[in-house]
């Protein structure tokens, strides 16, 4: 029985052999490895390999050789450089969120071209007034919330419209409104970020706001200059020419060169784009040139598709011809989407948080430490909630704050009285 089953495993012996091709080198010694197998079935005990050394022949041994090289790299591969794709599916996965506010007359197509840019319509239910009821309209701040998904990806855009605005006969101070608007977001976004739940904070923040400006005057209002002014040390400020097919190309090269002159004469600070990097290519170097060399843009909206040499396109549709408004030789409204969705988006919403935020927020805490000096108590400027009865565990770490609040007023009381004796 024992002689059978050594046959055996030399049949299969040779069968392997046969299979792996080796050179006549190895066969020459299978004899001397056949009385070996017959010497561990007649001797199991004493000349049974161990089982890591008996798996280590043939074609094991040949296929180890090979991701010897890569085993060597994956040693010197920290794993660090898949951040960025653990940051993108994280991002992905939350979602994005951005906050565009539109201002300027009424009748200059400020939906129509926000339902262009975002291919929706967020004006459904619109109730378009008559010309009594504008007499007595004041500026009201209107919001619309919708969930867009490309691609993957989430975008939840919130539209602020301000209807009524410069539509009044006396149009004194008509941005407060605005302005107050905007505050009221910082506040609110300031008290989320002091409270204790500042994991869900919500941010309704204005990223950037559109401000339309007519095509028909020759140049700025005072209306325009001084709503930009008041909203230029809060929010993104880019002005648009409004309406630019009431216009020629050469109406709309001199109507820019004239409102980039009176904005660098009245100091208005709109939204600066941001310069290339060095090793940014030169496609992208060339379209950021373009964009900055367009502004104010000049653009179009229509909701409207009409026939275009025999393609279908989004246009207006007049008695001399077709204006395109995704064609760049009718108007910027291309330049005016890439800038604002494709490259600039996130540019506008870092400058909106680093920036607009990060001023009001310490105006917010210089007030406080201003009241604490001149009351010698903590008061904070802004209006605190009412809470609900709270438990031990907010208890402890409502006192935890609050003893960091002392500790804090007294350490910059004694660095001002350091301050004061340095003067002195």
């Amino acid at each position: 029985m024992r002689g059978f089953f050594a046959l055996l495993l030399h049949t299969c012996e040779l069968l392997l052999l046969l299979l792996l091709d080796l050179p006549p080198s190895v066969t020459e010694h299978r004899s001397l490895h056949h009385h070996r197998l017959q010497l561990r079935l007649l001797h199991p005990v004493w000349t049974q390999l161990p089982p890591t050394e008996s798996k280590m022949t043939t074609s094991s041994r040949y296929k180890s050789r090979a991701p010897r090289s890569d085993d060597a790299e994956e040693k010197d591969y920290v794993g660090f450089a898949t951040l960025p794709n653990q940051v993108h599916r994280k991002s992905v996965k939350k979602g994005f969120d951005f906050t565009l506010m539109v201002a300027g007359e009424s009748g200059l197509g400020k939906s129509t071209l926000v339902n262009s840019l975002f291919l929706t319509d967020l004006h459904k239910d619109r109730k378009l007034l008559n010309a009594e009821e504008r007499i007595s309209q004041t500026v009201e701040i209107t919001k619309h919330t919708v969930d867009i998904e490309e691609k993957g990806v989430k975008l939840k855009l919130t539209i602020v419209d301000t209807p009524g605005f410069g539509d009044a006969v006396n149009n004194t101070e008509c941005w407060r409104p605005v302005t107050d608007y905007i505050n009221l977001q910082f506040e609110q976004y300031f008290r989320d970020e002091s409270g204790l739940n500042r994991k869900n904070i919500q941010d309704n923040r204005v990223h950037c706001c559109l401000y339309f400006i007519p095509p028909f005057g020759h140049g700025l209002r005072p209306v325009d200059i001084e709503f930009m002014k008041a909203l230029q040390d809060k929010v993104n400020v880019v002005p648009l020419i409004a309406k630019a097919d009431c216009l020629t190309p050469l109406e709309i090269k001199k109507l820019k060169e004239r409102l980039r002159e009176e904005i660098d004469k009245y100091g208005i600070k709109i939204y600066q784009f941001p310069d290339c990097d060095s090793d940014e290519d030169e496609e992208f170097k060339q379209q950021d040139r373009e964009l900055k060399e367009s502004t104010p843009f000049a653009v179009i909206g229509s909701n409207t598709v009409v026939e275009a040499r025999g393609q279908r396109v989004r246009g207006r549709l007049y008695p001399w011809g077709i204006v395109e408004v995704e064609n760049p030789s009718h108007c910027d409204f291309v330049k005016l989407r890439t800038m604002l969705i494709r490259t600039h988006m996130h540019d506008l919403k870092d400058i909106t948080s680093d920036c607009h935020y990060e001023n009001y927020r310490a105006l917010c805490i210089q007030t406080m430490t201003s009241k604490m000096n001149a009351d010698k108590r903590v008061e904070s400027p802004i209006p605190i909630l009412p809470l609900s009865t709270p438990d031990v565990e907010t208890e402890k770490l409502i006192k935890m704050k609050d003893d960091e609040l002392r500790r804090m007023q007294q350490m910059l009381q004694k660095m001002q009285q350091q301050m004061h004796e340095q003067d002195l």
